[in-house]
């Protein structure tokens, strides 16, 4: 684990996990039959798209606490500045 302990190797996941969980939630659980992106127009101004990205965030930071807890701490830095993109639009949108 001690090889895969580098900043970018968390970086990368960290911005890519909150977008595959929008996408499969909003596939799943949205009532309308219109694709992902004008899924997320119709949501864009709205405090539910900050709700969903709060939402999404949370598989990052279990994520970050998972590789806390086995010393991969650069890895679980990388996930978190992965997330702060994320969490600044979702404060914005509330």
């Amino acid at each position: 684990m001690k090889r895969f302990n580098h900043f970018i190797y968390g970086f990368i996941p960290g911005l890519l996990i909150p977008v595959g969980f929008l996408w499969i939630y909003l596939n799943r659980f949205y009532p309308a039959d219109s694709s992902f992106f004008d899924t997320l127009k119709a949501l864009y101004p709205s405090v539910l798209l900050g709700k969903l990205l709060l939402l999404s965030i949370m598989l990052n930071m279990v994520g970050v606490f998972i590789f806390y807890k086995s010393d991969s701490f650069r890895l679980g830095i990388g996930m978190m500045v992965g997330a702060l993109p994320y969490l600044i639009a979702a404060m914005l949108m509330m």
